[in-house]
């Protein structure tokens, strides 16, 4: 605009130069025409005129050429603009990547929406903060097109994500695991009372896919690894954690339909605490907290009841696990729930409301699957779920879920007990039992501020005891029948800038063996993650 201005007034004043130098000579062309009874010459007036026409000329040209380099200057600013426009898209791609990133424990970063602001000043103060930390993000992103980007064999956009976790841990007690433990043990010969560690088996990377457009559906992809798939044979090998798959899914969205296909967390357990200590398995897994990543195919349908209310339906079938382990490293066996010869069928319903800026949301769901163990030995396997999630006035936030079942070792209730029996499996007279469990968890979250969160939370498993006594032991890899798991946790989480999250947490574990005593454990952990 401001070039385009700049021509405009050298052309004016090029005109009124012209017209300046013009007059006197066309007023002494008068004069020679007035004396002279001949028409003048043209020798006497060309000095001027080819002067001027010169000098025109010359005006015109560098006319030209300015209007050539605005011309330029303007496809410039035309093509800065749309690159602008473009990279303000892909920073509310990303920005919406953190805040679906931050709907761990199965994700990256744990959850932590926006808190609603307690004042005018401090609403002001948290949109100045985000907005220069938008304006870095957007500057970086400038300063990095001329580097090379995740290319894909497509034409279509792949977004790598991930996060890069450093845990340290302090134990007091014994455990299972170290780094992420669940359950307390007893005390065993060799094992210390109290230990200390570090990993980054936790860390995760993923893959996320951007495909094209078909019958009126957006498609994608994604898919998630970690480290914590074990360790391999080699000095210091607690250290190099092996890969492992996680989730990966491939999914059709129309406006108010998807269908998701692979393998994912369970739709009918959509909630977890937060926690980035224990990003590996979701926080009190196997303390009422239900959990799988498992291969499922489903479908949801969302309904708009009204400007603020949703209603959110879902389906479908998952590979039926029961939660074994496996009996061959490298073959694949089917579990006792593939041996059924069908899937599982699940089923959740919510209802969502908006509430002060987030949502208020209600759900329940159904469980039911088959497991075969030999010998046409059959245990009907099931749940039912409730979840809730409640803002609530000052910056505080209520969640929790529970659950009742059997046989639902393979979802992580009943501390990953599913079935019972009380003689060798390998004889065809022994009867299989599946174990009654029920469980659940609740949170309490203060939002400090848009960057510090305060979260509290306790959770239970409880496997029928009566079970046990009367039915024998329970199938698991533990030694020993668990009756009851309870664990506790207090942490706070400081994320400075969006891609840096700091955490520290403690846990207290307590689980109790059928008719005896209760083991306890204190877990305390500082984490460092920098998400990308």
């Amino acid at each position: 605009m401001r070039g385009t201005a700049l021509s405009k007034t050298i052309l004016v004043l090029s005109i009124l130069f012209y017209a300046l130098l013009a007059r006197p000579g066309s007023s002494g062309a008068q004069t020679v025409a007035a004396d002279s009874p001949t028409p003048p010459s043209s020798a006497g007036q060309t000095p001027d005129l080819q002067s001027v026409t010169s000098l025109l000329q010359q005006l015109q040209a560098q006319v030209q050429t300015l209007n050539t380099q605005v011309q330029a200057l303007r496809a410039q600013q035309e093509a800065a603009q749309g690159e602008s426009a473009a990279l303000r898209k892909e920073l509310e791609a990303a920005k919406s990547q953190i805040v679906a990133l931050s709907t761990y424990p199965s994700a990256v970063v744990p959850s932590q929406p926006a808190p609603a602001p307690a004042t005018a000043q401090a609403s002001n103060d948290e949109r100045l903060s985000r907005l220069e930390e938008n304006l870095q993000l957007t500057e970086a992103k400038v300063d990095e097109q001329s580097q090379t980007k995740v290319e894909s064999s497509s034409k279509y956009r792949v977004r790598l994500t991930g996060i890069v976790l450093f845990n340290s841990y302090i134990n007091r007690g014994n455990v299972e695991n170290q780094d992420f433990p669940q359950i307390a043990t007893p005390p065993s010969t060799l094992a210390s009372s109290g230990t200390f560690g570090a990993s980054l088996r936790q860390s995760q990377i993923g893959f996320e896919a951007f495909g094209p457009t078909i019958a009126g559906a957006r498609t994608g992809g994604e898919v998630q690894f970690d480290f914590a798939g074990g360790f391999p044979a080699a000095p210091n090998g607690v250290s190099f954690g092996i890969m492992r798959l996680r989730t990966g899914t491939v999914h059709f969205d129309w406006e108010k339909t998807s269908v998701i296909a692979g393998q994912d967390s369970l739709f009918l357990s959509p909630l977890s605490p937060t926690s980035i200590a224990t990003l590996a398995v979701p926080a009190l897994s196997y303390a009422g907290n239900l959990w799988s990543w498992a291969p499922q195919l489903r479908v949801e349908h969302r309904f708009n009841l009204s400007d603020k209310a949703k209603l959110l339906l879902q389906g479908g079938i998952l590979d039926s696990l029961s939660g074994e382990t496996p009996l061959s490293p490298y073959y694949r066996y089917p579990t006792w729930g593939e041996n059924s010869g069908q899937p599982a069928y699940a089923t959740r319903i919510s209802w969502s409301h908006a509430l002060a800026g987030e949502d208020l949301t209600v759900g329940a769901g159904g469980y039911y699957g088959r497991q075969n163990w030999g010998f046409d030995r059959t245990v009907d396997s099931w749940a039912g779920t409730l979840d809730l999630l409640l803002p609530m006035p000052g910056r505080f936030e209520f969640s929790g879920e529970f659950y009742r079942g059997r046989g639902v070792g393979g979802l992580g209730g009943g501390i990953g007990q599913s079935g019972l029996w009380n003689a060798p499996l390998i004889n065809p007279e022994t009867v299989v039992y599946g174990l009654d469990s029920m469980g659940g968890w609740v949170q309490l979250k203060f939002k400090a501020t848009s960057k510090l969160q305060f979260n509290g939370a306790f959770g239970q498993d409880n496997p029928f005891a009566s079970d046990l006594r009367e039915h024998g032991g329970a199938q698991n890899y533990y030694q020993y029948p668990l009756s009851r798991n309870q664990s506790e946790l207090a942490n706070f989480l400081y994320q400075p800038r969006s891609d840096i999250v700091l955490s520290l947490e403690y846990r207290r574990l307590k689980t109790s063996t059928l008719d005896s005593n209760a083991n306890t454990a204190n877990v305390l952990n500082f984490s460092v993650g920098y998400i990308f």
